[in-house]
C-alpha cells in the first residue's frame, strides 16, 4: 500500500466522468481492526469515490493532510494538527475546516456519511446532497466519551436524511428519534471466514500450543470481561485461551496473566481465518455494562462461518437472535460449563449446530447489506432532489444562511424552512465549545 503525504494536497475535483463523491467522517482508523466501516465502504466504493476523514493526529508545526488509498475508489485522509485535544474535539474544528474545504470538492454536492456525531460541525465544509448517519455503537456509553457527544448526536439525528443502525438494540433506541431509521445488523464475508474450515491452516503463532484452544479476537477494552477470563484460566489450566486483538483504553497491566492465556496482539484481517482454524471453541467474554448494552458483535457471524461452537455472555443482540445456536452464560460457572459442553459435543449435536449456523450465514452478506443501503440512499437522494426543485432554491443561494436565503426568496415554503433548519443546526454547533 502506497502512502502519499501532502502538506498542501491537491483538491478533489468533481468530474462528470467519475463516480459521485461520498465523504465519511469516522472515529475509527482504516488500518485499525477491520470491521463495519471497512466492510461497507469497500463495497460502496463501486458506487462512489469515497473520502474517509479520520480523527486528527497530533503534529508539532504547520497543519497538513496525509492521504493514502487502501483500495480502489477510497482515499483515507489523516489530518495532522498542532492541537492536543483528541478526536473531532471542538478545538480541532477550526483547524480542520480550512484544510478540508481546500481538499474536498466544492463544485459538487457530495453524500456525507457520519460514524461519529462529533464531526457534525465539519458538515459546513461541503454542501451535502444527502446526509447519512450509520450508528454502529452507542459511543456515549464508551470509556472517555466527550460530554458533548449526546448533544451532537441529537443534532445529527435532526440533520441526517437517513439513519442506519448496527443492530436491533440500537435500532430500538433510535427508531423513535428519526423517521427514516433502518436496522442493518453487521453481516459476514462468508468466502473469507469459511477458509477456517480447512483446519490444517492454523496460524503459525499458535501451532505449538496444545489443545484444546479456546479463542477470542477483537478489541480488548472496557467491554471485555477480564475477571471472567481470569476465572476460566484458573478453573481449567489445561485449556489454552488465545486472545487476538489490540488492548485499548485499559491498562495492559490489569489483564489477567497465566501460562494458559496467550495475548497475540492485533492481527491482520487476512489472518483471522487462520486463528479460527486452530480453535475448538470461540469465545465472546463481554462484560455486562453500559458500554455493551447496545453492541451487536460482528464476530458472532464470523465465528459461525468457521462452524465452531460459540460461548458468550448475555449480550442482547447475540442471545435474542442466536440463543438457539450460541451458548449463553450468566455467570463464570455457566461460562466454563458451556465451554466444557462445547468441547464434549457429540457428532450429531455438532452437525445440528452447523446446519443452523449455515442457515444464518447464508442468509446475509456484506454485499447484500451494502446494496440495500445504497438503494435506500438513492431513493432518499431522489426525494431530496425533487424537494430542492420543488422549493426552487437557486444555486447561487444554496450556501447562504437561512435568514439570508429567506430574505432573497421573499416567500420561503415550509419545505425550504426544513432544509435550511438542518443546515443551521450544524452551523450553531460549529461554534459550540467543549464543556
Amino acid at each position: 500500500m502506497s502512502i502519499q503525504k501532502n502538506h498542501v494536497p491537491a483538491a478533489l475535483a468533481a468530474d462528470a466522468n467519475v463516480l459521485p463523491t461520498m465523504v465519511v467522517f469516522c472515529h475509527l482508523r482504516w488500518d485499525f481492526v477491520y470491521q463495519r466501516p471497512q466492510q461497507l465502504m469497500s463495497r460502496l466504493a463501486q458506487f462512489y469515490r469515497i473520502v474517509v476523514v479520520e480523527e486528527p493526529f497530533f503534529h508539532e508545526g504547520e497543519s497538513f493532510l496525509k492521504t493514502y488509498s487502501p483500495c480502489a475508489n477510497i482515499t483515507v485522509v489523516q489530518p495532522h494538527t498542532p492541537v492536543h485535544a483528541p478526536g473531532f474535539h471542538d478545538e480541532q474544528i477550526a483547524v480542520l475546516q480550512p484544510l478540508l474545504s481546500a481538499f474536498l470538492p466544492q463544485d459538487e454536492d457530495p453524500v456525507v456519511w457520519f460514524y461519529t456525531p462529533l464531526a457534525l460541525p465539519l458538515l459546513q465544509t461541503v454542501h451535502p446532497s444527502l446526509v447519512v448517519y450509520d450508528c454502529m455503537d452507542e459511543l456515549s456509553a464508551f470509556k472517555n466519551a466527550p460530554p458533548q457527544l449526546l448533544q451532537r448526536e441529537s443534532a445529527l439525528l435532526k440533520t441526517a436524511d437517513i439513519v442506519f443502525t448496527g443492530g436491533p438494540s440500537l435500532y430500538q433506541a433510535k427508531r423513535e428519534r428519526h423517521a427514516n431509521a433502518h436496522c442493518f445488523s453487521s453481516s459476514v464475508d462468508l468466502a473469507h471466514f469459511s477458509k477456517a474450515l480447512d483446519r490444517a491452516r492454523a496460524h503459525p503463532s499458535q501451532r505449538a500450543l496444545p489443545q484444546p484452544r479456546l479463542g477470542f479476537y477483537g478489541v480488548i477494552d472496557e467491554r471485555f470481561d477480564t475477571d471472567l477470563l481470569r476465572a476460566v484460566a484458573e478453573a481449567r489450566p489445561e485449556w489454552q485461551l488465545i486472545m487476538v486483538g489490540p488492548v485499548v483504553k485499559i491498562d495492559p497491566a490489569s489483564l489477567p496473566r497465566s501460562p494458559n492465556i496467550h495475548y497475540m496482539g492485533q492481527a491482520k484481517y487476512e489472518e483471522l481465518p487462520e486463528y479460527l482454524a486452530g480453535w475448538q471453541v470461540c469465545l465472546m467474554p463481554f462484560a455486562l455494562n453500559e458500554s455493551t448494552k447496545f453492541i451487536s458483535p460482528t464476530k458472532v457471524l464470523e465465528y459461525m462461518a468457521a462452524e465452531l461452537p460459540i460461548v458468550s455472555t448475555d449480550i442482547t443482540d447475540v442471545s435474542q437472535p442466536y440463543g438457539n445456536i450460541v451458548s449463553i452464560a450468566h455467570s463464570p460457572e455457566q461460562f466454563i460449563a458451556a465451554c466444557e459442553a462445547a468441547l464434549a459435543m457429540s457428532p450429531e449435536a455438532k452437525q445440528t449446530m452447523i446446519d443452523a449456523m449455515r442457515d444464518v450465514v447464508q442468509a446475509t452478506s456484506w454485499d447484500a447489506t451494502a446494496d440495500s443501503m445504497h438503494q435506500l440512499m438513492q431513493a432518499q437522494q431522489t426525494a431530496n432532489d425533487a424537494l430542492a426543485r420543488e422549493t426552487a432554491i437557486p444555486a447561487h443561494l444554496r450556501g447562504l444562511r437561512p435568514s439570508a436565503c429567506a430574505a432573497a426568496l421573499k416567500k420561503p415554503t415550509m419545505a425550504l424552512d426544513a432544509i435550511m433548519a438542518k443546515r443551521a443546526e450544524a452551523e450553531v454547533l460549529s461554534t459550540a465549545s467543549a464543556k
